[in-house]
């Protein structure tokens, strides 16, 4: 019953299954509101459930095609950021903030980290896409904020 493990799949997984199956969804909603109006007794309940299952057999992926279709939209994603990066690093600015952090902003995307540390907090159009390690691009991104001042 792995399958029914939810708390690793990603918004862009469940956003897909839903723009997908949308009518199907609906149409199980309602059926599902009416069971639960009219049926007084336990038995309510095992057929929620059995509802629940079919929804997710009839879908036709299993939860790994799912998990599969988030990773290439992160993907992506991701190359999107650092395509940006690349393009608008001629005009990226570099500041040091207050606490010791540094910020470098292009149009699009924004790099927030320590000095010295590894990693860096991406944001790309104002999504945060979590922790990345500084790699060759994005140490080039941030030498050359520093240099545009």
């Amino acid at each position: 019953m792995e399958f029914l493990n939810f708390s690793t799949y990603d918004l862009d997984t469940w956003t897909a299954f839903f723009k997908e199956h949308w009518l199907v969804l609906v149409i199980a909603l309602i059926v599902l509101f009416i069971i639960v109006r009219i049926v007084k007794t336990v038995l309510k309940w095992a057929i929620v459930a059995v509802i629940v299952i079919g929804l997710v057999v009839y879908s036709g992926y299993s939860m790994d095609d799912l998990k599969q279709i988030g990773t290439k939209v992160a993907d992506t994603v991701k190359q999107e950021a650092i395509n940006a990066m690349v393009g608008e690093a001629k005009d990226a600015t570099f500041v040091t903030n207050a606490d010791g952090t540094f910020t470098v902003k292009t149009r699009n995307v924004e790099l927030s980290g320590k000095p010295g540390d590894n990693e860096v907090a991406v944001s790309f159009r104002g999504t945060q896409l979590g922790k990345w390690e500084i790699d060759s691009t994005i140490q080039t991104v941030i030498d050359q904020a520093k240099k545009n001042g």
